[in-house]
């Protein structure tokens, strides 16, 4: 390597990190959005997430594992039964042949448990690169990163990476970072992703890391206008809600769940 490219590189990774310092200062309540209590609950969730929205995939979810709580009860649920439940996420019909081939295929080789190796998960049916760093990450405790739309787009606006391949970016992103971070990471850009760097306009003028931003400018930069733009806890009207995370950190995911069932909530 030359010395520019590496000198280059150093200062890549010094601003990256710098960011994910400031994102973790933002967010310190970051976590994965999927509600699961065990590995099994974790890689269905994530195969029906495509396409759709978290709180959409909780909701349905919660029927889902009621009725079939574990991958054996799962690969003999009835496939109307199974379109029936998953219909409001979209694509219900290809989601439910993944899910009972996935549960099928956790029984016949894994006795039913989820395995813990990122070469077993993307073996499952409906189960890429993602979905399987989203398993290890999350259930596991093995890091990963995790390039869902969100995270791709905020990595290519922080000259992370030029690449649209996810595998890519993730390799790219990898290189940038200790493998300790590569989890929480990938959950504060996410949350960054979805409450302040938007697809279509960005709130510069609101954002943490706006002076560390190669992309600063392509959004609204007054601060005022860009502060009606921002999401759920950020959003105006949602300060208690955000003060309640920030000072309840340990319990994220529980004080999220009841915020999505409060009438008027942006959850």
């Amino acid at each position: 390597m030359a010395i520019a490219e590496a000198g280059s590189l150093l200062a890549l990774k010094r601003r990256a990190r710098k960011i994910n310092r400031v994102l973790a200062e933002k967010y310190p309540y970051a976590h994965a959005e999927l509600d699961f209590r065990n590995p099994f609950e974790l890689v269905v969730a994530t195969v029906l997430s495509a396409q759709t929205t978290d709180v959409l995939v909780n909701q349905v979810t919660k029927i889902l594992f009621a009725r079939y709580p574990d991958a054996r009860a799962m690969a003999e649920a009835d496939p109307v039964e199974l379109e029936t439940i998953l219909q409001p996420t979209g694509f219900f019909r290809a989601k439910a042949r993944n899910v009972l081939a996935l549960s099928n295929r956790l029984v016949d080789e894994y006795d039913g448990e989820v395995p813990g190796r990122l070469e077993d998960l993307v073996t499952l049916p409906g189960v890429g690169r993602k979905t399987a760093n989203v398993v290890l990450g999350n259930a596991f405790g093995v890091p990963g990163i995790t390039v869902d739309t969100h995270f791709g787009r905020l990595a290519r606006r922080f000259g992370w990476t030029a690449s649209d391949d996810p595998v890519k970016i993730e390799f790219d992103v990898a290189e940038l970072f200790e493998p300790k971070d590569w989890t929480m990471l990938s959950h504060r850009v996410v949350f960054h992703g979805r409450r302040v760097c938007h697809a279509r306009k960005p709130a510069c003028g609101a954002c943490p890391v706006a002076s560390l931003c190669p992309s600063y400018g392509d959004g609204e930069t007054d601060p005022v206008k860009a502060a009606k733009l921002l999401k759920y806890e950020l959003a105006p009207g949602n300060e208690a809600l955000l003060e309640q995370l920030l000072a309840e950190t340990h319990r994220a995911a529980e004080i999220r769940m009841e915020s999505q069932r409060r009438p008027g909530d942006r959850a």
